[in-house]
């Protein structure tokens, strides 16, 4: 079995942080989204597995996650011009499938569940399609699955206007190559895309066998802001434990579960975790509040923030209210003059440089 991991895309929710990089390498919890689907996808057993990327991202991809030898697998990339669709990717990618069953996993996805469990059922059941599901409370938003009274699928349609359910599909598929003649028999959907749940509908219209299944623990898309906050406070509740911390003659307080990389400096601060600090930092007269990701070689100084990410290479300088609910992109630079208001939020790109007067 093969995978395949959709890396495409422009991210335009995510703007301004996409501008300048990919979606699928914003880190939660100070790791890039995208490996947390590669992680999984190995722990599974699936080690051979085909990246897709853009023209515009995909060279950074590419020199990030390497050949796949730091995960136990084996990575080839698959550039796809333009973003065309899921069964477009699927089509661009056919050379690397070949005659191989294979799971679609979208790169920007983080699921608590573990893949192994759904390969089984895949392969026992002999399917030509398992699709993952699960319920949400804005179904306008994704494909969605309207299933009989057995769960058997009826109907699959993408982003409708009037919803046939709440069983959203997670981005995250299973396939016999009989996706690939599905593809080859539809044409593309009023927004020009070659949608994947078309050709779902075109193996059950033909009798194939697909089936669904729904997740049994969280699901996280994370194309916008708050949605990338609340997989990195997931995350922080659920996957950290805290290091061994020693800072001599520091005057600082550290509680909760707090990770902190090597060479990094907390002098006279406080933090609370959940809390993740990379590599190479220094925080001074600082409070970091719990749910906070700060990234290698970042710089705070006179500054509070609290349920935020601060991306790799960020300074905060002198700011005398707390920062929260923020993303604050790699290398931005961010430094205030007095008489500000008790609370700040900021969606900051990469490479800004910012005075608040």
């Amino acid at each position: 079995m093969k995978a395949l991991i959709l890396s495409g895309g422009k991210g335009t929710r995510l703007r301004p942080l996409t501008y300048t990089g990919a979606k699928q390498l914003v880190p939660v919890m100070n790791k890039p989204i995208l490996w947390y689907g590669i992680e999984n996808i190995v722990a599974s057993g699936v080690t051979d597995i085909g990246i897709i990327i853009s023209p515009e991202t995909g060279d950074e991809i590419r020199a990030l996650t390497g050949n796949g030898e730091r995960f136990g697998a084996r990575i080839s990339y698959i550039l796809q011009e333009s973003p065309a669709g899921l069964a477009h990717a699927v089509k661009t990618a056919q050379p690397f499938l070949g005659e191989s069953p294979f799971l679609m996993y979208l790169g920007d996805n983080l699921i608590q569940d573990q893949l192994h469990t759904f390969i089984e059922k895949f392969k026992q059941n002999h399917l030509d399609a398992l699709i993952l599901l699960k319920h949400v409370n804005n179904p306008t938003a994704f494909g969605v699955a309207k299933l009989d009274s057995q769960g058997r699928i009826l109907q699959l349609v993408e982003k409708p206007k009037e919803p046939p359910s709440n069983l959203a599909l997670v981005g995250i598929y299973f396939f016999s190559p009989q996706i690939h003649q599905a593809i080859s028999a539809i044409r593309p959907s009023q927004r020009g895309e070659l949608e994947i749940t078309d050709a779902i509908q075109q193996l059950i219209h033909h009798s194939q066998s697909v089936e669904a299944c729904e997740l049994l623990g969280w699901w996280l898309d994370t194309g916008k802001k708050d949605d990338l906050l609340e997989a990195n406070r997931i995350l922080l509740d659920t996957s950290l434990f805290a290091s061994a911390l020693c800072f001599e003659n520091s005057k600082s307080h550290i509680t909760g579960r707090v990770k902190v990389g090597e060479d990094t400096q907390i002098i006279q601060s406080t933090i609370r975790g959940p809390v993740v600090i990379g590599e190479n930092c220094r925080i001074e007269n600082c409070f970091i509040g719990p749910y906070s990701s700060i990234g290698d070689n970042v710089t705070l100084v006179n500054a509070e923030i609290d349920h935020s990410v601060v991306l790799e290479g960020a300074t905060i300088e002198n700011i005398d209210c707390r920062i929260v609910d923020s993303v604050v992109g790699r290398r931005a630079h961010l430094i205030a003059m007095p008489k500000r208001p008790k609370a700040l939020r900021f969606m900051i790109g990469d490479d800004c440089q910012i005075e608040l007067t």
